[in-house]
């Protein structure tokens, strides 16, 4: 059977298993057993991978058939700093997992969005995973945490997703809420607003936010960054999610 190396984001975690992406992501995300569902985040990786870092030969060895045949699911190889040895090239696909197991995969794209106007929203996934707000737009935010010698706050690697802001990017005050589905927006204009007038560049909303989050909120993708170089993994179009991606999408916004 083929040995799969993947990233996980949520949480951080490399994992070598015999199932495939969609049979890992349906595993992942519900299980075997009666249990709480839960969205998933991960990456497949080039299967010939190697870092000094992780014990993968070692994972791979114990990644054998049950004795009655079945595939194994999962061989955890590292749960600590992983992100921050992955080097980007070694990413292939990304998929987006809900908690009822229905699986989008995400291709790269070298076509990372500009900075853009107004302010922004980010659900950070790896390795930490505060909400936050900042008038940097995604390629500046990747940088300012990750490559800025004078950032008090720095990560040798982020994984991040851009949530949606509506009106708020822009009137943060005043601006129409519509449907938006924060619970906590008169805290998010708050942030919004001290970012917009105060000499800052980015506002923590929730320093203990779940790394979960509505996947109908993605702005624009999921970026995966370090010293290095960012990738960016970009959702499809409302259009295609809505007709090609039907299943996923409706199971995207299913109440758990």
């Amino acid at each position: 059977m083929t040995i799969h190396l993947y990233l996980s984001l949520i949480p951080e975690a490399l994992i070598a298993s015999m199932l495939s992406p969609e049979e890992f992501g349906s595993y992942y995300a519900v299980g075997s057993h009666k249990k709480l569902h839960g969205q998933a985040v991960f990456a497949e990786l080039d299967p010939t991978f190697r870092h000094d870092y992780f014990k993968i030969e070692e994972g791979i060895k114990r990644c054998v058939p049950h004795a009655d045949g079945r595939p194994k699911r999962s061989v955890y190889i590292s749960t600590y700093r992983v992100l921050e040895h992955m080097p980007l090239d070694a990413l292939q696909k990304l998929y987006l997992v809900t908690a009822y197991g229905e699986i989008l995969g995400l291709e790269p794209s070298q076509d990372v969005p500009d900075n853009g106007r107004g302010l922004h929203m980010y659900q950070e996934l790896a390795p930490v995973s505060p909400l936050v707000v900042s008038a940097l737009g995604p390629p500046d935010f990747h940088k300012f945490v990750t490559q800025d010698p004078a950032s008090l706050i720095h990560l040798p690697a982020l994984a991040f997703v851009e949530l949606q802001l509506g009106a708020l990017a822009h009137d943060p005050e005043f601006g129409a809420v519509q449907d938006l589905p924060y619970t906590y927006v008169p805290h998010l204009r708050e942030c919004l607003l001290e970012v917009q007038d105060k000499e800052i560049q980015t506002k923590i909303v929730n320093r203990v936010q779940s790394p979960e989050f509505l996947y109908r909120t993605i702005e624009s993708g999921v970026y995966i960054g370090n010293a290095y170089g960012l990738s960016f993994f970009p959702l499809p179009s409302r259009a295609d999610m809505r007709g090609k991606y039907y299943r996923w999408w409706r199971s995207a916004n299913a109440v758990t």
